[in-house]
């Protein structure tokens, strides 16, 4: 857990040092347990930290954009794709940019993407393929035709 704490620590600092400016926590919170605050920074430049490196932790990086299109160009230039979430109003919105991003799992007005009925999983360098649902199956499975001639 200690790993998890450092990563997020120097995260923290590079975010700081890309010019980003901390809204809220940036700190463990260790009276309480091995918790770190959630932490939201704001002011960063689209290469920063947060966008470029998975941090797996409570840090959420604000990145202003101009438009729809470059929100997903923004989202879409880093190597990993495990989960992206947006929220928005507009229902038609929601399709466009679902199927823009190139992400394993998307979140569109939630913060839930996963469930034991759904498939979880990334692409790019966070994965290939999916775990879980019945598509988690599909990597153990090999697929067979058998043509049958039935005698007359």
């Amino acid at each position: 857990m200690w790993h998890r704490f450092r990563t997020w620590l120097r995260h923290v600092e590079r975010c700081l040092a890309e010019g980003g400016r901390i809204l809220t926590g940036g700190a463990p919170v260790l009276r309480l347990g091995t918790f770190f605050a959630p932490t939201v920074v704001v002011g960063l430049p689209a290469n920063s930290v947060l966008n470029s490196e998975e941090t797996f932790g409570p840090l959420a990086g604000l990145i202003p954009f101009d438009d729809e299109s470059e929100a997903i160009r923004i989202a879409n230039d880093t190597r990993s794709g495990l989960a992206a979430y947006f929220y928005t109003r507009d229902a038609s919105r929601i399709f466009r940019i679902s199927e823009a991003l190139h992400y394993g799992m998307v979140g569109a007005n939630t913060g839930a993407v996963s469930s034991e009925t759904a498939p979880f999983g990334g692409v790019k360098e966070s994965g290939i393929g999916c775990e879980g649902s019945r598509h988690g199956l599909d990597d153990y499975l090999n697929l067979k035709l058998t043509a049958i001639a039935v005698p007359m």
